[in-house]
């Protein structure tokens, strides 16, 4: 760490990488700083599965053309317009040629995914998941000479006047200054901070889960924002799914999720339903659940269906609870038995006869008269077994960020542009990000901007 780098990434996943290599590509060297231990190293990037971008006709991975109109039409939707619209914009014309991109750097994808996902035309799923396609990365990054550390902690930032000097890293038990012509903050949100997660939602954050790496904990992001660095986005707004309860505290990824809501109803510890389980396609719903659920009393709540549906979703890591009658079900879950089976009873007798239940449309299978509704995909919870799955508030990742313009460039608190500090993936990512999320696109926002940062940070020590 004692020579002087052109380019200073800290960050050790998709946006860090993204970055790394366009910088390494464009002449600059490079040296990435990762928190984690290598085996660790990633990110919330190692649970990933797909990536959102605009295409203009199919591709072998992807069944059909998903355009630039689409895709910001379902942004603005799943935001309710809570996006800056420039760089949302900007985003997904850059996004039609990151598989291309993507896929020059090593990464493979499998074919597309069809089933309640409902992602075939719109996502392109990585072969191997998420890890397979860091590991793709890193060998590409090694290869053109980045310099990787891991177990390296930035402590500090010498920052004067939005211009970056060098970090002080905190590495195998000493402390050491590194410096280097630009910098580029790619090291997350502060999802994994639950003390900074409990300023803005109180004791409620303690029931939270965190589906991703312990390491998030916004140290950069912190001291950026210190370091005069304007804020973007609101502190409370985060990606956060429902996710199984009995998940780990830290690190469950992907496979703790669960996408069944659909196909029957969700209550809460009181044996309510409190929101419509059939609003609209589960890609462009699933994450507003995990802060429904955060809503409920003591953060949880209860997945309900039967045998019709045990075997139409993805299924999690910890199998349903299950029981002969919706009594017994309830008995094993600690709730009120009587009320769980009259929530049930009320539910199918509000159910509209003669729809056609199909999940791949938003059918005309629905309620009349019950609140809150479900306006698709309702059918009679009648055929033993039952199941249910206990879930809580995932957090993926938080939308308190930096400010940036569309190179990346991270904004000063005093209106003035950063001279040499670019910053990608979620630490920036309320900047498109509201509100809201929609499957894919925090991998989106990682590699467009990543690129765009690299690119940016190695033209800056240039000039």
């Amino acid at each position: 760490m004692g020579r002087r780098w052109d380019v200073l990434v800290v960050g050790g996943g998709n946006a860090a990488l993204c970055a790394a290599i366009a910088a390494r590509r464009d002449g600059a060297s490079v040296l990435v700083l990762e928190m984690a231990p290598r085996f660790y190293r990633g990110g919330n990037t190692r649970h990933t599965r797909n990536m959102r971008c605009a295409h203009d006709t199919a591709t072998d991975t992807l069944t059909g053309p998903y355009t630039e109109d689409e895709f910001w039409d379902d942004l603005k939707r799943v935001t309710q317009g809570h996006t800056d619209e420039e760089l949302a914009r900007f985003m997904i014309a850059q996004s039609k040629d990151m598989l291309g991109w993507i896929t020059a750097q090593g990464v493979r994808f499998q074919p597309s995914l069809g089933g309640t996902l409902s992602l075939g035309r719109t996502n392109s799923f990585f072969l191997g998941g998420g890890r397979s396609m860091l590991n793709a990365l890193y060998q590409t990054a090694e290869r053109l000479g980045v310099e990787v550390l891991y177990d390296a902690e930035v402590v500090d930032l010498d920052i004067d006047n939005g211009f970056f000097l060098g970090a002080h890293v905190k590495h195998s038990g000493a402390r050491q200054t590194v410096r280097a012509g630009a910098l580029v903050a790619a090291a997350g949100g502060f999802e994994a901070n639950i003390d900074w997660l409990k300023e803005y939602w109180g004791p409620p954050a303690e029931n939270f889960l965190i589906r991703g790496t312990p390491y998030n904990r916004g140290t950069m992001l912190r001291m950026l924002l210190d370091k005069g660095v304007k804020a973007v986005g609101d502190p409370t707004q985060c990606h956060a799914v429902a996710i199984d309860a009995r998940a780990p505290k830290f690190d469950g990824g992907i496979i703790t999720r669960l996408d069944c809501v659909v196909f029957g109803i969700v209550m809460n510890n009181k044996a309510e339903r409190f929101y419509d389980e059939g609003e609209d396609f589960w890609p462009k719903r699933y994450a507003i659940w995990g802060r429904l659920v955060a809503q409920q009393p003591d953060q949880i709540a209860y997945i309900v269906f039967d045998a019709k549906s045990l075997t139409s979703f993805m299924p999690s890591l910890y199998p349903p609870i299950s029981a002969a009658t919706p009594e017994e079900l309830a008995g094993k879950l600690g709730l009120d038995p009587e009320a769980f089976a009259a929530t049930i009873s009320r539910f199918n007798g509000s159910i509209v006869p003669g729809g056609s239940f199909d999940h791949t449309v938003l059918d005309d299978c629905r309620t009349d008269g019950l609140t809150p509704p479900k306006t698709h995909w309702a059918r009679p919870i009648d055929t033993a077994p039952f199941y249910a799955y206990p879930v809580r508030p995932g957090i993926t990742f938080t939308y308190l960020g930096v400010r940036v313009d569309r190179e990346a460039r991270m904004q000063m608190a005093d209106g003035s542009k950063a001279a040499n500090m670019f910053a990608a993936g979620e630490i920036m990512a309320g900047n498109v990000l509201g509100r809201g999320y929609a499957a894919g696109i925090g991998m989106t926002i990682g590699s467009v901007f990543g690129r765009c940062a690299g690119t940016g940070a190695a033209r800056s020590v240039r000039n």
